[in-house]
């Protein structure tokens, strides 16, 4: 009997401890795997601090070890929505101006000037054949219209319309370096009426991938001021305006039924003069201050740099 009686509470403990673990929601852990490698690895790469010592191929060690490197091509990426660059540049004359024809050089500017329209006309009849609507009266003041909207779009850093209005050559040239800067630009007037100049129609890639090329010739008063991320102005000015003459190259690509007219990029004479300085900001030490001292701008001066020998 006093057997019977410790089997019936050594079932009652068992019993209320499973009661326990299962009200706790115990687990218990399970088996550890841990990975082992069994293969033998064929290509080691190199140890670490090897630089100075004797230096192995690793593709004669790999091919050795039977594996074979996948042979890597390093090709530039090739965009057809726009040619590399501008094809049989219009150079202007000097000064934009015609010389006496009755000079040396003024007769070796008159032949000039019609050997390049003989192959203007010549592009823009095939121009014609993909572009019916295309006309050097009123394709000039069309792309003024490009011009000023481009510009506009760049003032407002409207980057899908300005993909819309300028080429993938011209996009870089216009937004580089201008993250941390402001601009404003604004179309005053025209002092002449656009025209166009120069027309080419050349292929790219293969035979017949035919582009565009429509030099304008664009005389007009224009405002530009650009500002640094600090607020201070780098060049020009918002309330005085500049004459500015440009040549603008338009293209299109004329076998993409839905392309368009954009800009391209511009061309700077060698006789044009240089651009205005930019004025950059620069820090300028000012004296150690004591607490109870106050800094008198009046009579400050600006110290200047020592004189630097440098040897070549």
């Amino acid at each position: 009997q006093a057997q019977t009686t410790s089997s019936m509470s050594e079932a009652k403990q068992l019993t209320s401890t499973c009661n326990a673990e299962l009200a706790l929601n115990i687990q218990h852990p399970g088996p550890l795997f841990l990975p082992v490698r069994t293969k033998k690895r064929h290509f080691i790469p190199p140890a670490v601090g090897m630089k100075g010592k004797k230096e192995e191929n690793p593709e004669a060690k790999a091919r050795a070890a039977g594996i074979v490197f996948r042979q890597q091509y390093l090709e530039r990426p090739i965009n057809i929505a726009c040619s590399a660059g501008v094809f049989d540049p219009y150079i202007p004359p000097e000064g934009d101006a015609r010389l006496s024809t009755l000079s040396k050089e003024g007769l070796r500017q008159r032949t000039e000037q019609i050997r390049q329209s003989a192959a203007s006309q010549l592009a823009i009849r095939k121009v014609k054949e993909y572009d019916s609507q295309f006309s050097t009266k009123t394709f000039a003041e069309q792309a003024q219209e490009i011009f000023i909207e481009a510009h506009n779009a760049l003032t407002q850093f409207n980057k899908e319309k300005l993909h819309s209005l300028v080429t993938e050559r011209c996009y870089p040239e216009m937004t580089r370096g201008n993250r941390y800067k402001t601009i404003r630009w604004r179309f005053v007037e025209s002092l002449e009426p656009p025209r166009v100049v120069h027309t080419r129609c050349p292929d790219m890639v293969t035979k017949g991938n035919l582009y565009g090329q429509v030099t304008v010739r664009m005389h007009s008063k224009q405002m530009l001021a650009i500002y640094d991320r600090f607020g201070r102005l780098m060049l020009g000015s918002e309330e005085q305006p500049k004459d500015v003459l440009e040549y603008l190259v338009i293209e299109r690509h004329l076998v993409n039924p839905y392309s368009r007219w954009r800009l391209h990029g511009k061309i700077v004479p060698s006789w044009a003069p240089p651009k205005d300085p930019v004025i950059k900001t620069v820090a300028i030490p000012g004296p150690e201050l004591k607490p109870w001292e106050e800094f008198d701008a009046l009579n400050y001066e600006v110290p200047k740099p020592a004189a630097v020998q440098w040897n070549k």
